[in-house]
């Protein structure tokens, strides 16, 4: 059921509407959807996030092919900035204001803290909001949850459900006291951060690993009874164990590593480079050892740019956790690979079918037919010069018979 929970007049007779699909069990009354519980899928609050596009489409679809399998509410907002989303803008672009720095707004206020304050009254009271962001153009985060510490204790086993790599526990900050996430936390709605991708592109694997997660967080939720995948065991980590590797020279970045890679203290990152003179200007190395959970996707870069994020892996338990995400990883590209090679390999050939009988019957006349007609043209025809006398064959003895039997008739 889609409905418009934001919608004003623009210039030019055109019209900003926040929209929102609601998918709910076949015959329940208004009454009756007060008292299910509901999940709220969001995303869109930057408009050059475009990651969590994805993962929205295939949860309608998802949803659309088992409707019998809901027993709560699915709230689906694929964009709270529409503008911004349209015009592949990060904030909201007639007001040049960042959408998650507004939360949570004022019903009374302008028209930018009228529109927070309507979204955060229509989540309020969902058994858990999730918040689905990409990272900027600049760099390309793994499937991640993000959880202030303040709220931990409450949302880390929601988190834990979502299908994720990896749960950073951050340290509270005043800045995010005017996040979405912030000021539902606060009234007591349970909202997650999701961060995966880069900024401007869509990432299919990360989509569908965000997919199978928010079907099995709806299970745990009472609100999906349908079959759900296995979900892969996060890694929990606090600010200090989090890494950042900076650039210390301007010039062009060329990763050496991969995400979610294994490294050990001193393995190469990367290089930065000057493409005019062609050297090297400074070999980017880990200091410690850690999995890269963010890397850097933009190359070009200038002291200070970030690199990486490394997650500190020393812990028996982050170890474990790390092996067991790398030997998934392994399993799922050797099955891809499995199903690419038996793609590429040529069809075998189909065996020859026997001619049917009754097509060969059904033909028998019409090929008569023809025959018969073929016969008096043929007699019309000239006949054909004599060809050169060869010497005669002794006749065949049943021949021979046949004319003495004619003889002495």
């Amino acid at each position: 059921m889609l409905e418009n929970i934001v919608s004003f007049r623009l210039p030019v007779a055109e019209r900003m509407q926040i929209r929102r699909n609601r998918w709910q069990p076949e015959g329940t009354t208004a009454e009756e959807a007060k008292k299910l519980p509901r999940l709220c899928v969001v995303t869109g609050t930057h408009g050059d996030e475009l990651e969590g596009q994805y993962v929205c489409w295939l949860m309608n679809r998802a949803i659309a092919a088992h409707p019998e399998y809901l027993t709560g509410i699915v709230d689906i907002y694929p964009a709270l900035n529409p503008l911004g989303v349209d015009t592949i803008t990060r904030g909201i672009p007639r007001f040049d204001l960042d959408m998650n720095r507004i939360f949570p707004g004022d019903a009374r206020g302008t028209t930018e803290e009228v529109i927070a304050a309507k979204i955060v009254a229509d989540m309020a009271g969902a058994s858990c909001v999730v918040d689905i962001h990409a990272s900027n153009i600049f760099l390309r985060e793994i499937p991640q949850v993000r959880v202030n510490v303040n709220t931990a204790e409450k949302l880390v086993p929601l988190a834990k459900t979502l299908n994720c790599d990896f749960i950073w526990v951050h340290a509270a900050a005043t800045v995010l006291e005017s996040t979405l996430a912030w000021s539902l936390n606060s009234i007591g709605t349970p909202c997650l951060v999701a961060e995966m991708g880069v900024g401007m592109r869509i990432t299919k694997d990360y989509g569908e690993k965000m997919l199978a997660g928010l079907l099995n967080l709806a299970k745990t939720l009472g609100i999906w009874k349908g079959p759900v995948e296995k979900v892969t065991e996060p890694i929990v980590s606090t600010d200090g164990r989090v890494g950042f590797i900076n650039a210390n020279a301007a010039g062009i970045f060329i990763p050496e590593i991969e995400h979610w890679m294994s490294l050990r203290k001193g393995d190469l990152l990367g290089i930065v480079t000057d493409p005019v003179t062609g050297e090297v200007l400074e070999e980017v190395r880990s200091p410690s050892n850690g999995l890269v959970f963010t890397l850097r996707e933009y190359p070009v870069v200038n002291p200070g740019s970030l690199l990486a994020r490394i997650l500190d892996v020393d812990s028996e338990a982050a170890k474990k956790a790390a092996a067991k995400s790398a030997k998934a990883a392994a399993e799922k590209a050797a099955q891809k690979k499995e199903t690419t090679d038996k793609a590429a390999e040529p069809a075998a050939p189909k065996p020859k079918r026997a001619p049917c009988r009754r097509r060969a019957k059904a033909a028998a006349p019409e090929a008569a037919e023809v025959k018969q007609a073929q016969a008096p043209e043929a007699a019309k025809a000239p006949a054909a010069p004599a060809a050169e006398a060869k010497p005669a064959k002794a006749a065949p003895k049943r021949a021979a018979k046949r004319q003495t039997v004619k003889k002495e008739a």
